[in-house]
């Protein structure tokens, strides 16, 4: 089969950025978006229906991923160190690397028999909210998600809406690299978002890293599935006797550190990334 020449296309655009040390940007073409405006949104569900469209959206969105599984086009090979999220008592954040569509509904496989009946909270740009890419547009809206916004009466909204959901106990997943790179292997550098928001709120921050290997089974553009491995590494704790931007960089540095080891303890090799 031969291989399609827009992901060709994006594995190049990911190995200029790499030699760039551009790690957060996207490579994907993104569709126009528009700005998230704070009646746009009830991050919480509040409203009547749009708790019956999250509860439609969520059934939808299972039945979707779930065929992708029995189809074997999503392959959750095996979860390593659940017992560091299940140590981890209340509201939690979780990071993971972005390399797929499918990767935050993994984390939820991994966690769902876990977390007391409880969901797995998502944030997400602002574009996969306003303009959400087809056929995504529900998932992207109802299932659960925590839109970020370039206007601060939203992001005031948010942040209210995200300290709400820890207090509640909830877990909400935080891609800490920011950009999607398609079956990218490496970790990446973070950016300081899910950071300063734990420190915040004073809340544990418990990194995922997902390890990749071919499968035998080839997806739609010419590639092999990739086989994921789900490593819950320890949670990361705020230092108190930091500044919160010290604070702030300690648990970046540790997450980032942590992602390095498991990566180079799984793949056999140390981390070079390919430099100008």
């Amino acid at each position: 089969m031969e291989k399609s020449a827009h992901k060709l296309e994006l594995l190049k655009r990911i190995a200029e950025l790499e030699k760039q040390e551009l790690w957060h940007l996207d490579v994907e073409d993104d569709p126009e978006t528009y700005p998230l405006m704070p009646d746009q949104i009830d991050y919480l569900n509040e409203k009547f229906s749009n708790n019956m469209k999250n509860k439609i959206a969520n059934i939808f969105a299972t039945r979707f991923f779930d065929k992708m599984i029995a189809e074997r086009h999503l392959v959750i090979k095996e979860v390593r160190g659940i017992e560091n999220f299940t140590a981890t008592q209340g509201g939690k954040i979780v990071t993971c690397n972005h390399f797929s569509i499918t990767d935050n509904y993994a984390v939820w496989v991994a966690l769902r028999d876990y977390m007391n009946g409880k969901m797995l909270y998502k944030v997400i740009r602002e574009g996969n909210y306003t303009n959400p890419p087809k056929p995504f547009g529900l998932f992207m809206r109802h299932c659960n998600t925590l839109p970020l916004s370039s206007q601060k009466a939203t992001m005031v909204k948010f942040m209210k809406a995200f300290a709400e959901l820890l207090k509640r106990g909830e877990t909400i997943l935080i891609y800490p690299e920011q950009g999607m790179w398609w079956n990218y292997k490496k970790p990446r550098p973070m950016q300081d978002g899910a950071f300063s928001l734990a420190v915040r709120n004073n809340a544990p921050v418990v990194p995922i890293f997902i390890t990749m290997e071919d499968s035998d089974h080839l997806d739609g553009d010419g590639f092999p599935v990739q086989e994921y491995t789900l490593h819950i590494l320890p949670a990361i704790y705020p230092d108190k006797t930091l500044s919160r931007c010290e604070a702030k960089n300690d648990m970046k540095n540790k997450n980032y550190n942590a992602w390095v080891r498991t990566y180079e303890e799984f793949y056999g090799k140390p981390l070079e990334y390919s430099t100008l």
